[in-house]
């Protein structure tokens, strides 16, 4: 008699990473946070977790173990991580549309991110060695900003979470600012310098990778913005903080 097994390059995948990232979104939302009048921003950062951290090192791992060019044919372990990372930003894209659905630019955010994806692993079948890349250098900061992001949630309300955001603010905004500000930029240009090229054609269409580097490139000048506003923040309160003293 047949057994049911892991099929990495089945999309039956999606639904069961789906199944599971509820999950850890409901267990954040109904125990973990449920002492919280906003338990949703902790469960969405909870899932974040769940999800930033595995999605590098499996992305890391098929990168490594499977050396490829930018328009290689997707790979099972490849599809199968562009199927997790599909299911994480589907379900905190309902996160924010039911919670936060004034927040226009994480909506739109995951909105790109999945036509990406989706694109890449349903409709081309190629480039995602592309992505995995760009998907390591994006999530790299995960576990740090979450923890910096629950901090700033309790700062007001708990000693302790202040001082942890106090303290991680600092080195977190310096990685962030290497990784976003850096080493995205120079993966991008790669990225974009072998589509180019013309070394795609006839693997990747031409407005598939045109509008993955339009996403790409938007996204990371977003999240260099985005840190940048986050230091001139920091370097106020430390100068405000001198003054009282």
């Amino acid at each position: 008699m047949e057994t049911a097994s892991f099929n990495p390059s089945s999309p039956a995948n999606l639904p069961s990473f789906l199944l599971l990232l509820v999950s850890v979104y409901l267990l954040g939302y109904f125990l973990i946070f449920r002492s919280w009048k906003s338990s949703h921003l902790g469960a969405s950062c909870l899932m974040s977790l769940f999800h930033g951290t595995p999605a590098v090192v499996l992305a890391s791992h098929a990168l490594l173990t499977t050396p490829r060019a930018f328009a290689s044919p997707n790979t099972a372990v490849e599809s199968s991580v562009l199927d997790f990372s599909m299911a994480y930003f589907t379900i905190d894209l309902l996160h924010y549309l039911v919670f936060l659905p004034s927040d226009f630019l994480f909506i739109l955010h995951h909105i790109a991110t999945l036509y990406v994806f989706a694109t890449c692993r349903f409709a081309v079948g190629h480039g995602a060695h592309a992505l995995l890349l760009l998907l390591v250098l994006a999530e790299a900061t995960s576990a740090c900003q979450n923890v910096w992001t629950i901090a700033g949630y309790r700062k007001n309300d708990v000693v302790l979470a202040r001082k942890v955001r106090e303290l991680l603010s600092p080195p977190f905004y310096l990685f962030y600012t290497l990784v976003r500000g850096l080493a995205g930029p120079v993966a991008l240009y790669d990225m974009a310098s072998f589509y180019g090229s013309g070394a795609a054609e006839g693997a990747i269409p031409r407005w598939a990778w045109i509008s993955w580097l339009v996403v790409i490139g938007s996204a990371i000048v977003l999240s260099v913005l985005w840190v940048l506003r986050n230091w001139v923040d920091w370097f106020r309160e430390k100068n405000s903080g001198k003054k009282f003293k």
